[in-house]
């Protein structure tokens, strides 16, 4: 039986507004900026009418004429002496790490151009984020500095090594502190050459600070169980999830490897064994593990500690004074069930917190101790060493340095400078610091205020290890020589504490050779730098008694709870995209589309529907935010299904000011309306909001490409899908004849077909920026997206809809209770090239440009387009890009790629398109020859697996699956057998070459 529900990606098409209206029923939603294609100068010079004329007169029009420049001659030097190892058109791959998690680097002919999931990754090799992605970028960042600094001006390494030498000499007789001031470090060798450099200079201590920081975690399973520790969670074995905003599937702690685990319970596999976990969130924003979630409830910043003591007294049975919600019914009904379901799930449960407060987290480990969680779902023998700051060390830091105490300090990692919570206060203590180094690549916020910046390198110049949880470890190995004159701060280090040895590399290898490899694995050097990840066995998760008393942490909740609950209260948050901010220069992260908003190259402030009406506020007004401590800001408004009444959300991560080209000026900063309380980081505050009176439109990619009110999702509930694994599909319409227009052709060869699970994708993102690096998309800009121009072939379409006990939403009675806006479900579903057999944009081109293959896939041939765009008009999918501009060689591009050192990422393997040019997904047909190809050399059949999409390798949630249909035992010819597999608008026939599986959630226990 099909659904009544209703499907909208933003507010502008639930509500039919006249802009929304207007930008949709024209044959295409651009104008054709006809002066921008034919000038550079773009609209501040005027065109003859007689310049105008000739141009039409030569061709189809404007963009012919763009289409058809010639290309130019680039003259290329080949090798005088041609390296052993480099093999022109042959990839070669290293092993590495980032942040932890092993990688698998590709270059071609020296030039690190993508990151894959390291194959040998034990539990890290499924996989990566969109921060690993985009990372290869940073390698070619031309906002680097090019050599050392010394007193703001560029020097040498001698002259930088004499000058921290001497200054050391004089730190270390004055008897004053130095201090070492890094984010969290769980690189062995690191560790070990900080404890060599303070073995040098004995008044030396290491403090990590992380800007987003865990502190408050941490610290209560020390005051819990004695355990210092971050612990392992597992998802994975988790039946009944519950979740006070903890985004664990998108930035808390570990998101692509908690997305991995937490699939594992609900993908088709799992679905066929007839299980399925359950997953509350309990939340203020709407983030991307809420929008994935089964039930979903908004709760204020201020009820959460209270739902928490209402959740522990419901399942032990205690009367913690300061417990129940009588404002939030929902929420307090909710609570109680699920303390029912969480003893009944015992051991199998998992109840996780987003906040930093020690206290809420204590809460949170006496709810998760009394439901058995301890040795199952969560592991502290075993623990995370991703994060190992301590907020109070670098409180007291700079108490010291404002004392005098402090000699000199090293930041590495970090950037205070910026992230702090009062970057005045920060300066001002600074400055009474003699000697001041940074370790950073670029003059950022923290790097200017300081004596040397001993410029480090890009981690794919690097050599070093990691130590990600107990007993796993990898190894990061450089893939290029440094592109420019740096040096790694730890090399620095040993030159600066005269170090036995100096080079970095024998360093490393001594420590792992000596520390690592005897007592774990049995791997020589040698073998660990072909497989780069080495894994010993993990102690036995323990079982952990809850014994502390809550007599004083309960009131200490409460009373964060009261003093938040007035005027609007504000969630400050780390964006998928963004994070902590240290990305803010990459471009391929600033464009990429925020799962929940799909907002690009800026942060807003975002407000509930009905609250926005309260207050009198429309999307894009412009409001003053000023928080309780006198700092304020001004962002746009962006009006947000799901947000919690009475509260707003703002991004971390922006308002840059010494990034670089790409990041400087983008947003706002949001850090200083973070607080320090008892001992912690809070990302909890209220604000006021006055209304300005100005604009700003936020480049937002929601609804740029309509399918006009189809229904293209198919979900239900999981107790339907036991009763019929069809459900929701809409297969129950089968048997109505179809008629074709086209001639059937035989596929005897392959037949290259994909498989997306929506029960899997979470919405993150990662194939998207893997699929601009892998096909060099190129990024077009924040003016450029608001004129609905990005250029990415694959996106992610967020669909909004109300829950099935809500009264439906129709034409008749369109929007008469805004406080349904407040409990929207979302689902998450990637569209790119459907490849359809029966493809509507190949009937159309004049010109053939795009044609099918023997082989199922539709093809571009560029040199044929000549831009008239019919293919995309007549493509009911909206997934195909025309170049505007010539994006890799205009100068209005330069702070993205358009640079020759930049477009060092560039993959040979792929055209670069011209402006004119008409592009959309080519099902990475650069790897399918490469497949072919090795399989021909090696004097073997193809066999599945040997191909992999650039989206698929990276997709953490195994969302995507491709291969060749006409192999029945192939893994995507299993998945389109599945019951749930529906094809996007199969009613029009045109015979799509993708499957989708249906949305399924487990709602009721």
């Amino acid at each position: 039986m099909e659904s009544n529900k209703k499907y909208w990606k933003g507010l502008e098409e639930f509500n039919k507004t006249s802009d929304f209206v207007e930008s949709n029923k024209h044959e295409f939603a651009e104008p054709l900026p006809i002066e921008d294609v034919l000038n550079e100068a773009g609209l501040s010079t005027v065109t003859p009418r007689r310049d105008f004329l000739k141009a039409l007169g030569f061709g189809l029009g404007a963009v012919t004429l763009a289409a058809c420049q010639p290309t130019p001659v680039v003259k290329s030097i080949p090798y005088l002496i041609k390296p052993e190892e480099v093999i022109p058109g042959i990839p070669n791959y290293y092993v590495s790490s980032f942040n932890g998690q092993g990688v698998l680097v590709k270059t071609r002919e020296g030039r690190p151009i993508k990151i894959e999931p390291n194959p040998h990754g034990g539990i890290f090799n499924q996989g990566t984020d969109a921060q690993t992605q985009a990372s290869v970028l940073d390698l070619y960042d031309v906002s680097k500095l090019k050599a050392p600094v010394l007193k703001n001006d560029e020097t040498t390494w001698a002259k930088v090594d004499a000058y921290v030498t001497a200054e050391l000499a004089k730190a270390k007789a004055s008897g004053k502190k130095i201090r070492i001031v890094t984010s969290s470090v769980n690189s062995p060798s690191t560790k070990a050459v900080i404890a060599d450099f303070t073995v040098a200079y004995p008044t030396t201590k290491h403090i990590q600070y992380d800007a987003v920081s865990y502190t408050g975690i941490i610290k209560a399973n020390e005051n819990s169980f004695g355990k210092a520790v971050l612990p392992k969670y597992n998802f994975d074995k988790a039946d009944l999830i519950v979740s006070f905003a903890a985004d664990f599937l998108g930035t808390w702690i570990s998101g692509e490897e908690f997305t991995a685990q937490f699939v594992s319970n609900r993908n088709n596999a799992s679905l066929k064994k007839g299980k399925m976990s359950r997953h509350f969130q309990f939340e203020t924003g709407m983030s991307m593990t809420g929008a994935n979630s089964d039930t979903r409830i908004p709760i204020k910043l201020s009820e959460q500690g209270p739902a928490l003591i209402t959740l522990y007294n419901a399942i032990t049975g205690a009367n913690l004074a300061g417990g129940g919600l009588p404002n939030n019914v929902t929420a307090d009904k909710a609570l109680k069930l699920m303390a029912k379901e969480l003893l009944q799930q015992k051991g199998k449960g998992l109840v996780v917190c987003g906040s930093n407060d020690v206290s809420t987290q204590i809460l949170v480990n006496a709810i998760n101790s009394a439901i058995g969680s301890y040795g199952t779902t969560i592991d502290l023998d075993n623990p995370s060493k991703r994060y190992s700051g301590n907020d109070a060390e670098f409180a007291e830091f700079l108490n010291e340095m404002n004392r005098g105490e402090v000699a000199a300090v090293f930041f590495l990692g970090n950037n205070p400078g910026y992230d702090v919570v009062n970057t005045k206060a920060f300066t001002e203590a600074l400055a009474k610091v003699p000697f001041k180094v940074s370790f950073s690549d670029r003059r950022d916020e923290t790097a200017t205020l300081c004596d040397v910046i001993a410029t480090n390198q890009n981690y794919l110049e690097s050599w070093g290890d990691a130590n990600i949880y107990e007993g796993i470890y990898s190894v990061v190995q450089p893939t290029i020589n440094p592109v420019f004159n740096s040096r790694q701060a730890e090399q620095s280090l040993l030159i600066w504490s005269n170090a036995p040895v100096k080079d970095y590399y024998q360093y490393v290898r001594n420590n792992w050779e000596k520390n690592i490899l005897p007592t774990v694995g049995n791997k020589t050097w040698n073998e660990l730098l072909q497989t780069g990840i080495l894994t010993g066995t993990p102690k036995t998760a323990g079982t952990y008694t809850f014994s502390l008393s809550l007599a004083s942490v309960a009131p200490s909740v409460v009373n964060s709870s009261k003093a938040l609950a007035k005027d609007i209260e504000l969630q400050v948050y780390e964006s998928v995209g963004m994070r902590d901010g240290r990305y803010a220069n990459n471009a391929y992260l600033q464009e990429l589309p925020d799962p929940v908003s799909k907002v690009t190259w800026d942060n807003y402030i975002a407000i509930a529907p009905k609250y926005a009406e309260k207050l009198g506020l429309k999307e894009f007004d412009v409001v003053d935010v000023k928080g309780s401590n006198g700092y304020s800001i001004t962002l746009p408004v962006l009006i947000q299904p799901g947000q919690a009444q009475g509260t707003a959300s703002i991004a971390l991560g922006y308002g840059r000011a010494k990034s670089g080209k790409v990041g400087d000026s983008v947003g706002k900063n949001a850090y200083p309306f973070v607080s320090f309380s008892n001992g912690t980081l809070q990302y909890a505050t209220s604000v006021t909001i006055t209304k300005t009176g100005d604009t700003y439109e936020l480049a937002q990619t929601q609804t740029h490409h309509s399918f006009e009110g189809r229904n293209i999702i198919r979900e239900a509930t999981f107790k339907e899908y036991m009763k019929n694994p069809g459900a929701g599909t809409g297969k129950e319409e089968e048997g109505k004849k179809s008629y074709d227009m086209w001639d059937k052709y035989e596929k005897p060869g392959n037949n290259w077909v994909m498989a997306i699970d929506l029960n899997a994708c979470t919405g993150c993102g990662s194939c998207v920026v893997a699929c601009n690096v892998e096909n060099n998309i190129p990024v077009v800009g924040r003016d450029e997206v608001r004129r609905r121009r990005e250029m990415h072939w694959i996106r992610i379409d967020r669909y909004y809809s109300f829950e099935d006990g809500d009264k439906s939403v129709s034409k008749e009675k369109e929007i008469n209770k805004l406080e349904d806006l407040d409990h929207v479900t979302v689902v998450y579903q990637p569209m790119l090239c459907q490849h359809c057999d029966h493809a509507p944009c190949e009937t159309v081109c004049p010109v053939l440009a795009t044609v099918h293959s023997s082989d199922g896939l539709n093809m571009m041939a560029y040199n044929r387009c000549v831009g008239t765009r019919y293919c995309a008009n007549n493509c009911p999918y909206k997934v195909r890009r025309f170049n505007w501009f010539n994006y890799w060689n205009d100068s209005r591009f330069d702070n993205y790629l358009n640079n020759e050192f930049t477009q060092l990422v560039l993959n040979p393997d792929v055209t670069t398109r011209s402006r004119g040019v008409m592009e959309k997904c080519s099902m990475c047909i650069q790897r399918i020859q490469a497949g072919k190809l090795t399989a021909k050399m090696e004097k073997r059949p193809l066999k599945d697996g040997d191909i992999k999409m650039a989206c698929q390798q990276v997709c953490s949630a195994n969302a995507i699956v491709f291969g060749d249909s006409n192999d029945p035992d192939s893994e995507v010819s299993k998945a389109l057998r599945s019951e749930r597999v529906y094809y996007v608008l199969e009613e029009i026939n045109t015979q799509p070459g993708i499957g989708y599986m249906t949305k399924i959630r487990n709602t009721e226990a």
